[in-house]
């Protein structure tokens, strides 16, 4: 799906749901690379193993093209771009319990922003399994004949 960069939401617009969730979004620092993968592969490993490697790589980078969501010192969630291909949006998660509460858009939101940040006009969302979430949170559209996409070029595929 691909999201106009220039036409997003306010950041303020998801403020309300993250005091309400009692939870923070940030950049991750590099001290914090392992706790952070060991969450991804704890609670999306079985699911998508890939992302554990992706966060990796956004981990690895400086400034991390990675955002976490937490609760005092507790990985809620997590969001990363530029992971398999410059320009693309994605993986993002967020543990079970704390679904529904407005931390994946917040999640969504604040890496869409920094990709604005970084000179980005469009992002590109891979690998999309719920399409009106997207459309509804950024406006996104779909990309027609893009599946798989960058990701046909994984080993195995």
């Amino acid at each position: 799906m691909l999201v106009r960069l220039y036409d997003l939401p306010d950041l303020a617009s998801v403020a309300a749901a993250l005091a309400a969730a009692d939870a923070v979004v940030k950049r991750p620092l590099a001290l914090d690379a392992r706790r952070i993968l060991s969450v991804v592969s704890e609670h999306f490993g079985d699911a998508a193993p890939g992302w554990v490697d992706e966060c990796h790589a956004c981990l690895l980078r400086q400034p991390p093209t990675c955002f976490i969501a937490t609760r005092e010192s507790a990985v809620l969630g997590f969001a990363c771009y530029d992971a398999t291909a410059r320009g693309m949006f994605g993986p993002v998660g967020v543990i079970a319990g704390e679904r529904g509460k407005g931390v994946g858009r917040a999640l969504l939101l604040r890496c869409l922003h920094a990709m604005a940040s970084d000179g980005y006009a469009y992002a590109v969302i891979g690998w999309v399994d719920d399409p009106e979430y997207y459309r509804k949170a950024v406006a996104a559209v779909p990309i027609a004949g893009s599946q798989p996409g960058v990701y046909r070029r994984a080993l195995g595929r």
